[in-house]
C-alpha cells in the first residue's frame, strides 16, 4: 500500500483464484482473498519484508511476507510447494482485469456472495496436485 516494498514477476497474466475460507476472511478483513500462485524463480522483491509464520488449513506451515512499514501482506510460501510463492493479488498495481480461474472454500463464503454462473467452484479446495495444476495452468506456464 505504501510502496516501501515492490515486486515484479516475469509471468504474463498468471491465473488467480478467490478463496473464501475463514482464514482468508479474517486475514483480509473482507469476504475473501484473491490469490495468485507464481513461480518463485520468476518473482523478485525490491525492499525488505517482515516475516511471520502461520499454519494453513491443510496443516502445512507457511511463511508470510509483509511490508515492514504498513504491514500489508504481500506473499507467502511453504515447504510443501517450494517452487511457488502465493501473491495476494490485491497488492498488484492494477488488479481490475483479474478474473478468478476458480472459487475455493465456497462453503465458508458469506451468504450474500453470489458467484458467476458456470464458475469453477470447490466447497473446500482440490486435494489433487494435478487438479491444482490444471486450474492454475502450471503445465502451460512452465514451458
Amino acid at each position: 500500500m505504501c510502496g516501501a516494498v515492490r515486486y515484479r514477476t516475469e509471468e504474463e497474466a498468471p491465473p488467480c483464484y478467490a478463496c473464501y475460507c475463514t482464514d482468508c476472511q479474517r486475514r483480509s478483513g473482507s469476504s475473501h482473498a484473491l490469490t495468485m500462485p507464481l513461480w518463485r524463480d520468476k518473482f523478485t522483491v525490491e525492499g525488505k519484508t517482515v516475516q511471520g509464520a502461520r499454519t494453513l488449513a491443510s496443516g502445512v506451515a507457511a511463511t508470510v511476507h509483509s511490508c515492514p512499514v504498513c504491514l500489508t501482506e504481500i506473499y507467502s510460501h511453504n515447504e510443501q510447494l517450494p517452487d511457488i510463492v502465493t501473491l495476494r493479488a490485491g497488492t498488484l498495481d492494477d488488479a481490475r482485469s483479474l478474473t478468478p480461474a476458480a472459487y475455493m472454500w465456497i462453503g465458508s463464503r458469506q451468504p450474500w456472495i453470489e458467484l458467476p454462473e458456470g464458475a469453477r467452484t470447490y466447497d473446500t479446495q482440490p486435494n489433487d496436485p494435478v487438479e491444482w495444476g490444471d486450474i492454475l495452468e502450471f503445465r502451460r506456464r512452465s514451458v
